[in-house]
């Protein structure tokens, strides 16, 4: 094989490395009841600093029935944007009792735009755009994961 053959196999090999996702270490299962039914998401967590900004940036794809769940240290407004992400994104807004505040449909890849929560939240859930509308989705539905205590 020419060492120009090599190098061009490596570089291919390092950027899909690179961009791929660490699917596998910190996930987990989050799932919401909706009029439409009982839906779950295996989701990377974010629950560092570290984390929270690298988000979903660089991934060329995200499968169907897959997601990102941020917790932030305290419930407060966040702003998310899209800088460096390529998937179009639903984003999920809840409160500490995981209720949905806010869903921010089609987040635009790559736009700086700031997207508010519209309000205090402590998590964000973000699954591939249409999600939220294709599986019913809605302001007032309550997300379930082992960080977010059961309400009474």
């Amino acid at each position: 094989m020419k060492p120009n053959s090599l190098i061009f196999l490596f570089a291919l090999f390092w950027g899909a490395l690179c961009s791929a996702p660490s699917w596998g270490a910190g996930m987990d299962t989050v799932s919401v009841r909706t009029a439409k039914g009982k839906k779950a998401w295996t989701v990377e967590l974010a629950s560092s600093g570290e984390t929270r900004s690298r988000g979903l940036m660089f991934r060329q794809a995200l499968p169907d029935g897959t997601g990102m769940l941020f917790r932030f240290d305290t419930t407060r407004p966040v702003a998310m944007w899209m800088k460096n992400t390529f998937i179009p994104l639903d984003m999920v807004f809840a409160d500490d009792t995981g209720l949905i505040t806010h869903i921010h449909r089609g987040a635009v890849p790559e736009s700086l735009d700031v997207i508010s929560s519209r309000g205090p939240v402590r998590y964000v859930l973000e699954i591939i755009a249409g999600a939220a509308d294709r599986h019913g989705l809605a302001v007032g539905n309550r997300l379930r994961h082992p960080w977010i205590l059961p309400v009474n």
